[in-house]
């Protein structure tokens, strides 16, 4: 027994990072999914759907190439701009509540910021190859660059990893733009109007929170990389 190491010589301190990334998104994940379950049973007044107001801002604004389509799962939606297609969820699709118009004008917000050259959505579809690579490559060569107390491999890693961070913080911008012109269209074309636009701003508000929880999370995991690469240099 007198060899035995009591726990906390093996705890390292640097996982009270990991938790506060990790309790970051899991509240930013349960504030979206809340939001948009109460809202969900406020319907439209106009009746129209999520798929009828993503159609509806895409032919206003010249898009009526952009196709629309239904998908299964919950909360997936999304804009493919190489099918040249929103996706909408069964949450989404079908469904007259203000949080599915809120969700589906977004996505078409996604497509006319593709369709007018938003400068930040060109720059982050132009680095998702090399973000892809990179990510998969960071941990690993990070880990090696530790085992083998070897501190440029670990730096390599680091520097690897912190793509992923760039492509977060390009995101963000993106997102809150798509949600800005979704809710502007919304009003001003008259599908939603008061309590229901207020509604759909807090839907696209607490989605928001989910990248911006995102962005922490990457800080939080390259500050860690950086205090376990500094370690072992010491």
């Amino acid at each position: 027994m007198g060899n035995i190491m009591p726990f906390y010589y093996y705890f390292d301190s640097t996982y009270i990072l990991v938790l506060i990334a990790f309790a970051l998104s899991a509240f930013a994940s349960f504030g979206v999914n809340a939001t948009f379950a109460k809202y969900n049973k406020v319907r439209s007044s106009r009746g129209i759907t999520g798929a009828d107001a993503a159609r509806r801002i895409l032919d206003g604004n010249g898009l009526s190439n952009v196709r629309v389509e239904h998908i299964s799962g919950n909360l997936n939606d999304h804009f493919d701009p190489k099918a040249n297609v929103i996706r909408l969820s069964d949450a989404t699709y079908a469904d007259n509540s203000v949080a599915a118009i809120g969700v589906a004008a977004h996505e078409a917000g996604h497509a006319v910021q593709h369709a007018i050259g938003y400068k930040p959505i060109k720059a982050r579809n132009a680095i998702v190859p090399l973000v892809n690579i990179s990510t998969s490559l960071s941990m690993p060569i990070f880990l090696i660059g530790l085992l083998l107390d070897f501190f440029g491999l670990t730096l390599i890693g680091i520097i690897l990893f912190s793509a992923s961070l760039v492509f977060q913080l390009i995101t963000l911008p993106v997102e809150l733009n798509a949600s800005k012109r979704a809710l502007s269209i919304l009003n001003t074309s008259g599908m939603l109007e008061g309590e229901e636009l207020s509604g759909a701003r807090k839907v696209l508000r607490a989605a928001a929170m989910t990248y911006v929880a995102a962005v922490a999370a990457s800080a939080l995991q390259l500050f860690r990389l950086l205090l376990l690469a500094n370690r072992r240099r010491d």
